[in-house]
C-alpha cells in the first residue's frame, strides 16, 4: 500500500466516526491542498482504500459526506482510541480502589502497542501525532508501574522498568520508580547506580541536576528510610490474572457440524462494527444453547471484561421463566455488585446495569429466553459488549439485532453426531440401522443425545435394537426420554406457554387438532375447515405456532410439523380431545379437500360432474389456471388426504376423494401415481356395494395401467369395469371403458379391434348429453385411420374436430384436436402442414395446463422438424417434452439425461404408451 493511502487511512482512523474535511486531508497528506490534481488523486486513493477494505466489511467503511470523508467505524475499532478508553477506565477503577480491574485494563491497553506509531509516515502532522501517542504510552506505562509498586509487585516492575529507563534515560519519574522497585527488592546498590547514571546523562545532555523529588529519593535510599517500605503487606495482585467473570458452561465435547452458523456467530462477536445483539432461534432440542456456548468458548479471549452466562429458563420443563428483576440481580453480582449495592427496583437495577456496562468489553449469554419482555432490560449499554440470546421465539420486535435461525441437522451431520455419541464402531457395524435412527430422530440433536445416552447405558444393544423401538411411532417419544433428557417435555413447554398467553389460546388448541391430519403441510384454508374457524383466525393461530417453533415454514402460506412435534400433537389429540370431536374435525378437513377438488374437476373435464358425496360450494376458482395452481400446490396434501380417508369411517368421502384426483392429475401427468389409491378405493367401494364408484375406479385404474404400458393388466381392469357398469344399471357409461380398450388396441397394433371398440362406444354415447365424449372417441379414431393408411379419412376427421372442439373447450380439447391433425399430416408425409398443426397444438395445450398432452405433441413436433432437417428447432421441442415428462415423474432424471444424450433421441416409453 502506497504512503498516500496509508496517510489518508491514518488521518481518517485518528478521527474515526467523525468527518475529516477533504482540505485537511490534502494539506496533511499531499502537503499542498491547492494543487490542481490533488482532489482527483484523493478520490482515487479513497476508491483504492474502499477496494482493499471492502471484503472485510458488509458496509462501506469509508463514507463520502458533505465536505469530506468519514471512517464509519466505532472509535474502539481503532487501537489508538481503544487505548485511550481502556486507560480512562483503568484510572477510574484505580481511584475506586479497584486495583485488580485497573491492572487488567492497563495491561490490555499497553498490549495494543506494536512498535512505533505511524512509523511509515514522515509528514509533519504524522510526526506530531506519533509524538503525542508515544508520550501517552510512556505516561500510561509509568502510571501502571505506580499501581504495581503499590500492590507489592516490585520484583517484576524492576525487570520491566530497566529496559524503559535505558531507552528513555531523561525520564526522571521512570528512574525514580526503578530505584524504588530495586530498593524494595533488596537491591539498593543498583538503585543508587540508577541515580548516578540518570544524573550523568542529565548533566551531560541538559546541563542540569536531577529534580528535587529524585534527589530526595536518592537520599532516602542512602539512609534506608522506612518511608520507602510498603505501609502494610499488600496482596500481590499480579501473582495471577485479575478476576473477570468467566461463567460459561463447559463446551460440549461431542459438538458436531454447524460450520456456517459458527462462522456467522464468530463474525457477529468480532470487533467489526455491527449490532450488539445476536438472537439464535429455533425449536426446542435443536442445539441452540450448545452452539452459543461452543462459539463463546472460541471467542472468550476477545472480551477483556469477561463472559457472563445466564439461563433464563424460558423453556425449562418444571421451572418458571426467570423474572427480569431476578435476572438483573444475577448480572449485577457478576459485575462485582452484591448485597445492598444491588438496587431492589427493576428500573433502578436496569439503569445501574447499563451504567456498569457502558464502557465494558463484555460478552453476555442470555440462554433459553422466553420473550422480548424478559430480554429488554438485560441488554448492556456499551458498544463494545456483545449479547448472544437463545430463544424459541425469533424475538422479531427486538430492534437492531442479528438473527440466526437454527434448524435440524442434515442427514450427514446428524450421522456424524450419532457416531460421536454412540461410537464409530457401532455405526460402522450397522450403517443402515444408523441411517434409519438418524431419520427417526429427525436431525434433532436432543433426540440424538438421548439415543447416545441410551446406547451408552446399554452396551449390549445393537443399533438395530434401538431402531426397532424408534420405528413404532406410538412409542417413539417414550424411547426419546432418558434421565433428565426428554423430547416430549421439551415440546410440551412451548405448548404450555401458549396456554398461558392470552394471544396463544387458539394456537394451543389448534396444535392437537393439526395432529389429527396426516398432511405433509397445513394451509389456512384447510385449517379453517378443520377447526370451523374463519380463515383469518386459523391463519393467525398457524402463525403463532410458527413463532413458537411448533410449526416450520413449508412455503409461503404453508406450514409443516417436524416429525417429533407431529407425534406430540397426535398424542395430545388422542389424550385431550373427545372421540366425536376428533371425528368431526377430520371430516371437516377432508370435506374441504373433497369439495375443492371436485370444483377443480369442473374446469379440467368437460364431462358432466359425477355425483359428489357432499354438497358442492359455489365456484371458488375464477379460471382453470387458478385451479391448476391449487392442484400443484396441494398435490402431496391431496394424496395424503385420500390415503387417510381410505382408512377412515366414511367410505363415500374416501372414494369421492380418489375419483376426484383423476382429471387434475391426468392434466399434470401424475395419474400413474394413483394406482395404489385406486386399488384401495375399489376395495372400499366393493365393501359397501357402490357399483358405480367401483366401475369408475376400475376404468381409471385400467387407464393408469395403459399409460404404464401394462396392457394385459389394463384390459383385465377394463373388462371388469364393463360388468360393474351393467351392475350399476348405467350401461351407457361403458362408452369410456370401450374408448380405453380402443386406445390400447390402437397402441399394440390391433387396429380392426380398436376401431370396433371405438364404434361401439360411439353407438352407446349420447352425443347430445356428452358431446365432449363423442369428440374424444372420434379423435381416437383419427389415430386408427392413419395407422391403417387411410390418411385422407384421418385428416378429414381431424379437421372436423378442429372446427368442433373449440365449441366445448377452446384450449385443451382444441389443442388435442390440432395435435391429432398434426399426427395425421405427419404420417401422410405432409410435414409442413404438420408443423403448422403442432405449433397451434403446443400453444393451446400449454395455455390450458394439460402438461401430459403438451409433452406428447412437443415430441412428435420435434420429430417432424427433424425430418425437415430443422435440427435446432427439433431439439428444443424434444428437450421441453422430456422436461415435462421428468417433472411429471414419468421419467427419472437419469432416464431423461440418457435420452437427450443420444444423437437422435429414441422416443421415451411414456410417449409410446399414449396416442
Amino acid at each position: 500500500m502506497g504512503s498516500r493511502r496509508i496517510g489518508v487511512l491514518a488521518r481518517l482512523a485518528l478521527n474515526a466516526g467523525q468527518v475529516v474535511h477533504a482540505e485537511r486531508i490534502l494539506t496533511d497528506v499531499w502537503g499542498d491542498g491547492s494543487a490542481v490534481t490533488a482532489g482527483k488523486q484523493l478520490h482515487i486513493v479513497i476508491s483504492k482504500l474502499r477496494e482493499t477494505l471492502g471484503p472485510h466489511s458488509a458496509e462501506e467503511v469509508i463514507q463520502t459526506v458533505p465536505g469530506g470523508y468519514r471512517l464509519a467505524l466505532e472509535p474502539d475499532h481503532v487501537d489508538a482510541h481503544l487505548f485511550g478508553r481502556l486507560v480512562k477506565r483503568a484510572r477510574i477503577a484505580q481511584a475506586q480502589e479497584g486495583r485488580a480491574v485497573a491492572d487488567a485494563l492497563f495491561r490490555a491497553a499497553l498490549q495494543l502497542w506494536r512498535g512505533e506509531p505511524l512509523a511509515e509516515l514522515a509528514a509533519p502532522w504524522a510526526r506530531i501525532e506519533a509524538t503525542r501517542l508515544e508520550e501517552e504510552r510512556l505516561t500510561v506505562l509509568e502510571d501502571h508501574a505506580d499501581l504495581r509498586l503499590a500492590a507489592g509487585d516490585h520484583h517484576a516492575v524492576a525487570t520491566d522498568l530497566a529496559v524503559h529507563v535505558r531507552t528513555h534515560p531523561l525520564r526522571e519519574r521512570a528512574a525514580a520508580q526503578l530505584m524504588l522497585a530495586l530498593h524494595r527488592a533488596g537491591r539498593s546498590s543498583e538503585a543508587l547506580a540508577v541515580y548516578q547514571d540518570t544524573r550523568r546523562v542529565m548533566v551531560s545532555e541538559l546541563g542540569i541536576e536531577p529534580g528535587a523529588e529524585l534527589r530526595r529519593l536518592h537520599q532516602a535510599v542512602l539512609v534506608k528510610d522506612p518511608v520507602l517500605d510498603l505501609a502494610a503487606p499488600a496482596q500481590q495482585v499480579m501473582a495471577g490474572e485479575p478476576y473477570v467473570p468467566a461463567e460459561m458452561p463447559a463446551d460440549t465435547r461431542a459438538f458436531t457440524a454447524r460450520a456456517a452458523e459458527i462462522d456467522r456467530l464468530r463474525t457477529a462477536l468480532g470487533p467489526a462494527h455491527g449490532p450488539v445483539v445476536t438472537v439464535i432461534d429455533g425449536p426446542g432440542g435443536v442445539g441452540k444453547s450448545a452452539l452459543a456456548v461452543h462459539v463463546a468458548h472460541a471467542m472468550a479471549a476477545r472480551f477483556t471484561d469477561g463472559v457472563i452466562y445466564l439461563n433464563l429458563h424460558g423453556s425449562t420443563p418444571g421451572l418458571d421463566p426467570l423474572p427480569p428483576a431476578q435476572a438483573l440481580r444475577h448480572l449485577l453480582r457478576s459485575l462485582g455488585l452484591d448485597g445492598a449495592a444491588v438496587p431492589a427496583g427493576l428500573d433502578e437495577a436496569a439503569a445501574r446495569y447499563r451504567s456498569l456496562t457502558a464502557t465494558c468489553n463484555l460478552l453476555v449469554i442470555l440462554d433459553n429466553a422466553r420473550d422480548v419482555r424478559q430480554i429488554r432490560p438485560l441488554i448492556p449499554a456499551g458498544s463494545g459488549c456483545r449479547v448472544l440470546i437463545t430463544c424459541r421465539d425469533p424475538l422479531a420486535t427486538l430492534d437492531s439485532a442479528r438473527r440466526l435461525h437454527l434448524g435440524a441437522l442434515n442427514a450427514a451431520d446428524a450421522a456424524a453426531l450419532l457416531s460421536r455419541l454412540a461410537g464409530p464402531d457401532r455405526v460402522r457395524a450397522e450403517p443402515q440401522a444408523a441411517e434409519r435412527v438418524v431419520h427417526l430422530c429427525g436431525g434433532f440433536p436432543l433426540a440424538l443425545r438421548i439415543v447416545g445416552a441410551r446406547l451408552a447405558a446399554r452396551p449390549d444393544w445393537a443399533l438395530s435394537d434401538l431402531e426397532a423401538r424408534l420405528a413404532d411411532a406410538t412409542r417413539r417419544l417414550d424411547v426419546l426420554e432418558y434421565a433428565d433428557l426428554a423430547v416430549r417435555a421439551s415440546i410440551a413447554v412451548s405448548h404450555h406457554h401458549l396456554h398461558e398467553e392470552p394471544t396463544g389460546h387458539d394456537a394451543a388448541r389448534l396444535l392437537p387438532l393439526l395432529g389429527l391430519l396426516d398432511l405433509p403441510a397445513h394451509t389456512p384454508a384447510a385449517t379453517a375447515a378443520l377447526t370451523g374457524w374463519p380463515h383469518h383466525r386459523a391463519e393467525a393461530a398457524l402463525e403463532r405456532l410458527l413463532d413458537a417453533r411448533l410449526l416450520e415454514p413449508a412455503a409461503p402460506g404453508r406450514y409443516q410439523f417436524h416429525d417429533l412435534v407431529g407425534l406430540y400433537a397426535r398424542e395430545r389429540a388422542h389424550q385431550d380431545l373427545p372421540e366425536q370431536e376428533r371425528t368431526n374435525a377430520v371430516q371437516r378437513a377432508l370435506h374441504h379437500y373433497l369439495t375443492t377438488l371436485w370444483m377443480a374437476n369442473t374446469l379440467f373435464n368437460n364431462e358432466p360432474v359425477p355425483r359428489c358425496p357432499v354438497e358442492l360450494p359455489a365456484t371458488i376458482f375464477k379460471d382453470p389456471a387458478e385451479a391448476e395452481r391449487w392442484v400443484q400446490d396441494e398435490r402431496d396434501n391431496l394424496l395424503a388426504a385420500a390415503q387417510q380417508a381410505l382408512t377412515g369411517p366414511d367410505p363415500a368421502t374416501a372414494v369421492g376423494l380418489v375419483i376426484g384426483l383423476h382429471w387434475p392429475f391426468c392434466y399434470q401427468g401424475w395419474h400413474t401415481q394413483l394406482a395404489d389409491l385406486y386399488t384401495h378405493a375399489i376395495e372400499v367401494a366393493d365393501h359397501v356395494h357402490a357399483w358405480e364408484d367401483k366401475a369408475q375406479l376400475r376404468s381409471f385404474l385400467g387407464w393408469v395401467h395403459r399409460d404404464q404400458g401394462r396392457y394385459d393388466a389394463a384390459i383385465a381392469q377394463l373388462e371388469t369395469a364393463l360388468t360393474d357398469w351393467d351392475r350399476a344399471g348405467l350401461p351407457r357409461r361403458k362408452a369410456g371403458v370401450l374408448n380405453n380398450l380402443g386406445v390400447i388396441n390402437t397402441i399394440v397394433g390391433r387396429l380392426d379391434e380398436a376401431l370396433g371398440y371405438l364404434e361401439s362406444a360411439l353407438e352407446l354415447n349420447d352425443d347430445a348429453e356428452r358431446p365432449a365424449a363423442a369428440a374424444v372417441l372420434r379423435n381416437n379414431r383419427v389415430h386408427v385411420y392413419y395407422r391403417q393408411g387411410r390418411f385422407d379419412e384421418a385428416i378429414a376427421e381431424a379437421r372436423q374436430l378442429v372446427e368442433l372442439w373449440p365449441k366445448t373447450d377452446p384450449l385443451a380439447d382444441a389443442g388435442i384436436a390440432h395435435g391429432s391433425l398434426g399426427d395425421a399430416y405427419r404420417h401422410a408425409g405432409r410435414l409442413t402442414e404438420a408443423v403448422e398443426s403442432y405449433t397451434t397444438a403446443v400453444r393451446l395445450l400449454h395455455e390450458s395446463g394439460y402438461r401430459l398432452k403438451e409433452a406428447v405433441s412437443r415430441w412428435w413436433f420435434g420429430t417432424t422438424l427433424h425430418d425437415l432437417e430443422r435440427h435446432g428447432e427439433a431439439w428444443k421441442q424434444w428437450e421441453e417434452s422430456v422436461r415435462l415428462l421428468r417433472d411429471a415423474r414419468l421419467l427419472t432424471p437419469g432416464e431423461a439425461t440418457e435420452i437427450l444424450a443420444q444423437p437422435v433421441p429414441e422416443t421415451p416409453q411414456p410417449i409410446k404408451n399414449m396416442l
